[in-house]
């Protein structure tokens, strides 16, 4: 009988080196250490006498036969996933699990509570929410929704759009005191103003405060919601603000601006295989009644 000289499990680890490119970044991924996965890579290659990777400056690169394996891994995982996927929503009720990932402060003030109400709803569903800030793949069940601001590009997903962000311009009291109200017409030149860091993707908040303050000061830039919060109620310069968090604020003073107020859209993504789960729809429902009722 013809024996196999490579078990599943092997192939999972050749294919986590191919994806990532080195062993490092493989074990991260697989929960292994980086001699484990280097122990199992020199083992496959030695039972089939070929070499799958070569070594190159900052990693792994595939060989020819290494590549072709991997298209064809590629294609297994895949299969895989769907069979993960059917099993994952099918209709068991209102139970379950449930991994949302989303933003930083979105997370934190808006969707982990709104999970938390979820669960009192339907205590048999298991709500998780990570904040994280990476596009992840749906697909790969990396997550089962995501909840942020850009749009989807992953194919077979399914898009609702389920709130509206509006923001407005915040200072603190003190620092309005101290400066007086900001001169618009003069593009705010005497008023320091906090912003993202000069290499985030432009957003709707950022190009409104360069167009209210052009000739503005910069006192802070930081990539985060909660940076600017502490800055602004510290009294160092205006920020942009989702009015949510900011008008929660008694530290703040929202400022009115010849410019009306931007808002920004929030998507819900999830594959479109899970969507029909029971207790994926009734969570997205769910959300987005919430996140409309609070962003009014």
């Amino acid at each position: 009988m013809l024996r196999c000289k490579v078990d599943w499990d092997d192939l999972r680890y050749i294919h986590a080196i191919a994806r990532h490119g080195s062993l490092g970044r493989a074990a991260k991924v697989l929960g292994a250490t980086q001699p484990t996965v280097g122990r199992r890579l020199a083992a496959v290659e030695s039972r089939l006498g070929v070499k799958l990777f070569e070594r190159v400056l900052n990693g792994l690169r595939p060989t020819e036969l290494g590549a072709a394996l991997t298209e064809n891994l590629d294609r297994m995982e895949e299969y895989a996933l769907g069979v993960e996927r059917r099993i994952a929503a099918r209709d068991t009720g209102l139970q379950g699990p449930i991994l949302v990932t989303t933003l930083d402060w979105l997370g934190d003030r808006i969707v982990a509570p709104a999970a938390a109400a979820f669960g009192r709803l339907h205590p048999l569903v298991s709500v998780e929410v990570v904040s994280d800030p990476r596009l992840v793949n749906l697909s790969r069940r990396e997550a089962d929704i995501a909840i942020r601001f850009l749009p989807f590009d992953q194919e077979n997903l399914y898009e609702r759009r389920i709130a509206d962000v509006t923001y407005g311009l915040y200072a603190s009291h003190a620092y309005l005191e101290g400066l007086g109200p900001p001169d618009f017409e003069a593009g705010c030149e005497r008023h320091p103003i906090i912003t993202l860091h000069e290499g985030a993707a432009r957003v709707c908040q950022v190009d409104w405060l360069l167009q209210l303050a052009p000739r503005a000061p910069v006192a802070l830039r930081a990539s985060g919601v909660h940076g600017h919060l502490w800055a602004a109620e510290e009294g160092h310069g205006m920020v942009a603000l989702p009015r949510v968090l900011g008008d929660s604020r008694p530290g703040l003073v929202r400022i009115t601006t010849p410019i009306p107020e931007p808002s920004q859209g929030v998507r819900l993504g999830v594959h479109a295989e899970m969507r029909e789960a029971p207790r994926i729809r009734a969570f997205i429902d769910f959300m987005a009644q919430t996140l409309r009722a609070q962003s009014k």
